[in-house]
């Protein structure tokens, strides 16, 4: 069993990475738009962009780490080599030089592109590093709540803190408090990475005879059927996801009408996405992992659905439907990381050769893949309905924000559910599996699987 020490440990790893990724999702689209000047349309289309170049180096990222041998192991290294890196290309994409039109453009499509090279060489071992502390199934959701909890820490400082930091150090120059608040945010994600490497463990080893090549690892990976089916969920999840929650901000200022409310609307919703974090753990206790996320998808879309009858003034009950809407949305996030590492599982009986590194780099592909999908049709759908930016908006392009933020994301949901209906790693049959490998390997069937069995 790990200790609460090692668990806040890699914890606080995602709370590194949530500086940045909660920074593109809330804030990056708004900065590019009115703070840099692009057009919504381009910057969506960047964003789209940006993922053929993910196609490639995600699963070569994971491939690659699963290769690493070093004394810290195949994961953890990665942190501590990559933390600064990723710092500074976090500080240049809010970077906001003197260009013209089309130059701003370039600027924002390479320093964007360097960013998310680098939270993809840093973020994807660190992942695959939670599906190696342990191999205990409960163990695994807790170690993902834990995570999940200190990731949305990280969110709620970014969410609670981002837009008070630019008004005090830009003093009137958003571009240059943007700059600055975060750099100071990239200054404490590179501390908590360390911390994330200095306290963690590898436990769980592939086989000391497997010899892995490109070719072996893919033809692998593709017969595993459970992993194609998280890959699809993946996706749909994120698009819905980062559609509504870039496009927060907006239905704040332009819909509710109240500018001033935008900070106070996401850091609530943000503590909604922590709460249901922490409630991950309790609930898998007492309901198969599968039927809990499936169920949590149906809830969360039901509160969409009923957020677009809420009206402008009805201010008290938006609030409180976006709160629940991040409460049960997240509740499901540590089931469905402690179900990638089931995955892995299934893949090393079935094929008898483990590969950490490139399910979860894959997984993560189609969750950035999500993420840009998100992020562009919220572009797309705003430039499509007449946005026009800080000035008062077309009674269109109100109920287009409206109808973007509630209805679609819903139907994302939805669409999650039916993938995951088909998922099949259920509790018993993970234990099953846990045993037949432990029987492979020559000895007897790890604890948690003989004490549950």
């Amino acid at each position: 069993m790990l200790t609460k020490r090692e668990k806040v440990a890699y914890g606080l790893g995602d709370t590194a990475s949530n500086i940045v990724f909660q920074t593109v999702m809330l804030f990056l689209t708004f900065f590019y738009t009115d703070i840099f000047g692009i057009s919504p349309a381009v910057v969506g289309s960047m964003f789209l962009l940006v993922r053929i170049i993910d196609a490639v180096t995600d699963p070569l990222m994971g491939a690659m780490a699963d290769k690493t041998k070093s004394r810290h192991g195949k994961y953890r290294p990665y942190l501590l080599w990559l933390a600064l890196p990723f710092a500074l290309c976090s500080v240049l994409a809010f970077t906001t030089p003197d260009l013209s039109a089309n130059g701003k453009v370039i600027y924002a499509f390479a320093t964007y592109t360097l960013l998310m090279l680098a939270y993809t060489a840093i973020n994807i071992p660190y992942s695959a590093l939670g599906g190696v502390l342990t191999a205990d199934p409960t163990e695994r959701v807790s170690v993902q709540s834990y995570r999940f909890v200190f990731g949305m820490l990280g969110g709620l400082l970014v969410t609670a803190c981002t837009l008070p930091l630019v008004n005090f150090f830009g003093n009137g120059d958003n571009a240059k408090g943007y700059q600055l608040t975060i750099a100071a945010m990239s200054v404490l994600g590179l501390i908590l990475f360390l911390l994330c490497f200095a306290g963690t463990r590898e436990r769980v080893q592939a086989p000391a005879d497997q010899q892995l090549t490109l070719r072996s690892s893919f033809a692998s990976l593709w017969q595993n059927d459970q992993w194609r089916i998280l890959c699809v969920a993946a996706f749909f999840l994120l698009t819905g996801m980062v559609l509504r929650t870039t496009l927060a901000i907006y239905y704040v200022k332009y819909f509710l009408g109240r500018e001033d409310l935008i900070t106070a609307f996401v850091t609530l919703g943000m503590i909604g996405n922590i709460a249901g974090c922490a409630v991950a753990q309790w609930l898998s206790r007492y309901v198969d992992k599968v039927k809990a996320y499936i169920g949590l998808q149906l809830i969360s879309a039901a509160i969409c659905i009923l957020s677009f009858f809420i009206g402008s003034d009805q201010l008290v009950l938006a609030f409180a439907l976006y709160f629940l809407w991040g409460f049960f949305l997240q509740m499901a996030t540590p089931l469905l990381w402690a179900k990638m590492a089931d995955t892995v599982d299934y893949g090393h009986y079935k094929t008898g050769i483990r590969i950490t590194g490139l399910v979860y780099s894959s997984i993560v592909f189609f969750i950035k893949l999500g993420l840009a999908l998100g992020g562009a049709l919220a572009g797309w759908l705003l430039a499509g309905y007449g946005y026009q930016a800080d000035v008062p908006q077309t009674a269109t392009a109100q109920q287009g924000i409206l109808l973007s933020f509630t209805v679609l994301p819903a139907i994302g949901s939805i669409l999650v559910a039916v993938v995951m209906s088909r998922y099949r790693l259920t509790g018993p049959r993970v234990l099953d599996i846990h045993r037949q490998l432990a029987l492979r390997a020559g000895g007897s069937a790890p604890e948690h699987a003989r004490v549950t069995a």
